[in-house]
């Protein structure tokens, strides 16, 4: 599974979300993983957001499922 992944843009991050999205490439080595680009087409497009607002975009990528993310103890689905 193609998993593409946006960060928030940081306003009022409350736990490293680089640090999260390397802990999720551990944890799901059989997906693979990218930084998200406009345009692109993924099977699960993953934001990792800083606080519960969550409020990053992601109206310019195409995607089959949405998860988003604002905590280091949220344990997402991929399947």
């Amino acid at each position: 599974m193609h998993i593409g992944v946006k960060f928030c843009g940081g306003c009022n991050p409350r736990y490293d979300r680089r640090a999260y999205y390397e802990s999720m490439i551990k944890r799901h080595p059989s997906h693979a993983f990218s930084i998200a680009k406009e345009g692109g087409f993924y099977d699960c497009l993953l934001v990792i957001g800083g606080c519960s607002s969550c409020c990053a975009s992601h109206d310019e990528y195409r995607y089959n499922k949405l998860i988003k993310v604002w905590d280091a103890s949220d344990q997402p689905e991929f399947a």
